[in-house]
C-alpha cells in the first residue's frame, strides 16, 4: 500500500483533502490526522472490520479499547446508552477538548472498537481539522495514536510517517500538535467519577465542576487476563528504543546521580541521553543532553516528551536517563508517560 500524504493547514481548509479523507474512512480505510493532543489513527468506529485494520496496522492488543472521536453533542445519543447530569456538565465545560469520557455502549459500537467491552470511550477533539474530517467521515472515527504500539505517540506528521507509512491509506499533514500528549480519560460509569488517565484536564479542574473525582492509581499487570478499560492501562507504551530510567528525589541530588551514572556507562561503551530541562541542562557534563522544557510551565515538557524520545531513537541512543516531575496538573500527565515508557523503572536518589 501507498500512503498518500496531504498537507493541510487551518487557514487554508482543502474541501478537496477533506473530502478525500471521508471517502477513505467511509469505505473502510484508514486516515491519520492532528488533534490538539497527538496525532489519531482513523477508521470508521462503527465498521467492525475498519477497527480491525487499526490493531492492525499499530500491532496493537485487541483488548485495547479505542477511543470513538465525534464532532458534536448530538451524536453521543446513537452510541451512548445514557449521558448523567454530570457527564453533561463536564461536556459543557471541556468539549471540545483534551477530554474522554466512558459510558455505557449502545449496540451500534461493535466490539471489535471497544476492546470486547460494553463501554465505550468518547472524544470531542478541539481540532479544526480532526473536526472536519470526522465530520466527513460519518461522524464516528475511532482513533488511537497514529505510531506503532508501544512507541512514543505523534506529534507531528513525520513521527506518522516514520511508523505508519505502507500501511495506511492517507496521512494528513496539519503541522505540529498543540499539547503533545493524549487526553485525559474519565470514567463516567462509575461513582465518583475516576480518572483512568491523566492528561491536559486535570483532577483540579474536573473537582471545580462536579465534586469528588477519584485516581485509578493501579497498574494493571502486564500478564493479567483483565481487559483494560482505557487506553494506555495495560501494556507499556511510549517506549523509546533504549533502556529509559526515571530518577525521583531531590533534584540536586538526581543530577549528580545522572552525571555519576552518565560517566559509568560511557565508559563502559553505552551512548547515553539525558533528558533535562532549562533549569538543569547546563549543569550535565556529559552524554547526549536534550532540554525537555522548562519546571516553571510543565506544558512546555508534555509538548516535547514524545519528540525527544523519538530523537533518542534517531541518534542511536542505548541508554537513557531523566529526572523526574511533579504529579500536580498537566505533570501528572507527564509522569505517567514517562514512567509506562520506562517500564516502571525508577530510581529514587536519597540525599
Amino acid at each position: 500500500m501507498k500512503t498518500i500524504i496531504e498537507q493541510l493547514s487551518i487557514g487554508q481548509m482543502n474541501k478537496a483533502t477533506i473530502k478525500k479523507a471521508g471517502d477513505i474512512l467511509k469505505s473502510g480505510g484508514l486516515v491519520a490526522f492532528p488533534t490538539e493532543t497527538v496525532y489519531g489513527l482513523g477508521a470508521d468506529a462503527l465498521n467492525e472490520e475498519a477497527a480491525k485494520k487499526i490493531y492492525a496496522a499499530k500491532g496493537r492488543p485487541s483488548d485495547n479499547p479505542l477511543i470513538v472521536h465525534v464532532a458534536d453533542m448530538e451524536a453521543l445519543a446513537i452510541i451512548a446508552e445514557t449521558i448523567s447530569e454530570k457527564a453533561a456538565i463536564v461536556a459543557k465545560e471541556f468539549w471540545p477538548g483534551p477530554l474522554t469520557m466512558i459510558f455505557k455502549k449502545t449496540s451500534a459500537v461493535p466490539m471489535g472498537t471497544t476492546g470486547g467491552l460494553n463501554t465505550v470511550a468518547v472524544r470531542m477533539p478541539n481540532h479544526p481539522i480532526a473536526r472536519e474530517i470526522i465530520r466527513a467521515g460519518g461522524g464516528y472515527i475511532a482513533a488511537p495514536s497514529a505510531n506503532t504500539s508501544g512507541r512514543p505517540s505523534p506529534t507531528e506528521a513525520q513521527h506518522v510517517k516514520e511508523d505508519l507509512a505502507g500501511k495506511i491509506d492517507l496521512l494528513v499533514d496539519g503541522g505540529t500538535v498543540d499539547i503533545g500528549v493524549e487526553s485525559t480519560i474519565l470514567d463516567m460509569t462509575v461513582e465518583p467519577p475516576m480518572i483512568l488517565r491523566p492528561g491536559a484536564i486535570t483532577k483540579e479542574m474536573l473537582e471545580r465542576l462536579i465534586g469528588e473525582v477519584a485516581v485509578d492509581k493501579t497498574l494493571i499487570d502486564p500478564d493479567s487476563k483483565k481487559a483494560p478499560k482505557a487506553p494506555g492501562m495495560k501494556y507499556r507504551h511510549y517506549a523509546p528504543k533504549a533502556e529509559l530510567t526515571v530518577l525521583e528525589g531531590e533534584l540536586s541530588q538526581v543530577v549528580k546521580e545522572i552525571n555519576r551514572l552518565t560517566e559509568e556507562k560511557t565508559a563502559q561503551g553505552f551512548k547515553v541521553g539525558i533528558i533535562a530541562t532549562e533549569e538543569t541542562v547546563e549543569k550535565y557534563c556529559a552524554g547526549n543532553v536534550k532540554c525537555i522544557g522548562t519546571r516553571e510551565d510543565e506544558t512546555t515538557v508534555a509538548g516535547n516528551l514524545y519528540g525527544i524520545l523519538r530523537d533518542f531513537d534517531n541518534d542511536g541512543t542505548d541508554l537513557i536517563f531523566s529526572e523526574a516531575f511533579s504529579t500536580g496538573g498537566i505533570g501528572s500527565a507527564v509522569m505517567n508517560r514517562l514512567l509506562k515508557a520506562a517500564g516502571q523503572h525508577v530510581v529514587y536518589v536519597e540525599e
